[in-house]
């Protein structure tokens, strides 16, 4: 009895009566369907929720601006995450098996690359224009002008995913790794090592436009505070009333600066367990149990899907333009034109 337990035809394969394929270690049925739920509700958000957010600024003229051009690039990294990275990751977390070709594999680890480098560039570039629309809103429409935000923007799809590209593809990241490699090959497989030269320079890309971003919202933040002060020791009733649009610009440009500062921190809560993860692992041997690492993979996979959430909650605009979209009304004549700040 205890011998048939132990016996190899209990094993099971990816793919079975084939020489060289990976050990299957999938869930229970209960488990099985509940991760599916939950991987694949965090997939379908990032794609629609994001979706929603391209279609707003692209559709509504109010909302074509420079500033909100990087805010839609930043949703299509996203929304690129949620249709190209996560479905494919939810198979493979559930089924512990690679069932997508060894071509796609290293497609995937580059998409996954590509897209989590571009979401920190745009996003320091955003907080970088957070800064400037408070702290100069009188020259900042000549500094952030359409062409500064395509360049901010094409230099952070550009950089990511030549870096990404290049890495995987030279092998370079494999360097001193061929044992564990080979050892790790099998078929029905995905699994790609980084050596500590390359992940010590990941990290380096992780953290240090994220010391900019948080340097920056802390500026903000006491910015904000101060004009916050200025304005609520106005005494003059004839002065409040004629700076009153200006106080209103002001005041939305603060609470887009701190809506984005929400972002930031939900992207660094997100993705930081990662990425520490990956340095302890380089350094201490891939010590990380694969569950383990699976759920960190998970929760910065999530953060794709969790700005439209975050604009949702924050900005009624975007509540507006959801509500448009979803109920047709921006197929109707003149709906780009539709007001989504009443004064």
């Amino acid at each position: 009895m205890s011998g048939d337990l132990t016996s190899p035809a209990a094993v099971q394969l990816c793919y079975k009566n084939l020489n060289g394929s990976c050990v299957k270690t999938s869930y229970s049925s209960g488990p099985r369907l509940l991760l599916y739920a939950v991987f694949g509700f965090g997939a379908v958000l990032a794609v629609f929720g994001n979706l929603l957010v391209m279609t707003s600024i692209l559709h509504f003229k109010q909302l074509r601006s420079p500033a909100n051009s990087l805010i839609a690039s930043l949703a299509c990294a996203d929304f690129l995450v949620g249709a190209t990275v996560m479905p494919f990751s939810m198979v493979m977390s559930v089924e512990s098996c690679w069932y997508f070709g060894v071509s796609y594999c290293k497609f995937h680890s580059c998409f996954e690359g590509s897209f989590c480098c571009a979401s920190i560039y745009h996003l320091c570039f955003i907080s970088i224009d957070r800064y400037m629309a408070v702290t100069v809103p009188l020259i900042y429409p000549t500094r952030l002008t359409a062409s500064a935000s395509a360049t901010c923007i094409a230099f952070s799809w550009l950089l990511s995913i030549t870096y990404s590209f290049s890495l995987l593809y030279t092998g370079a990241n494999e360097a001193g790794l061929e044992e564990l490699v080979s050892a790790l090959t099998c078929v029905g497989g995905c699994q790609i090592a980084v050596n500590q030269s390359w992940v010590l320079v990941n990290f380096l890309i992780f953290l240090i436009p994220t010391l900019v971003m948080i340097t920056v919202y802390s500026k903000i933040f006491l910015i904000a505070k101060k004009q916050a002060r200025k304005i609520e020791s106005l005494s003059n009733k004839t002065a409040k009333s004629s700076d009153s649009h200006k106080d209103r610009v002001a005041k939305r440009e603060r609470k887009a600066a701190q809506t984005l500062g929400i972002a930031v921190v939900a992207f660094f809560i997100s993705q930081l367990p990662y990425f520490i993860d990956s340095i302890v692992d380089a350094f201490l041997g891939f010590i990380t149990p694969p569950r383990v690492y699976e759920i960190l993979v998970w929760i910065a996979y999530y953060n794709s899907a969790m700005n439209p959430l975050i604009y949702a909650f924050f900005y009624p605009w975007f509540r507006k333009a959801i509500k448009l979209i979803v109920t047709g009304k921006i197929l109707s004549d003149n709906s780009s034109s539709i007001n989504l700040f009443p004064e």
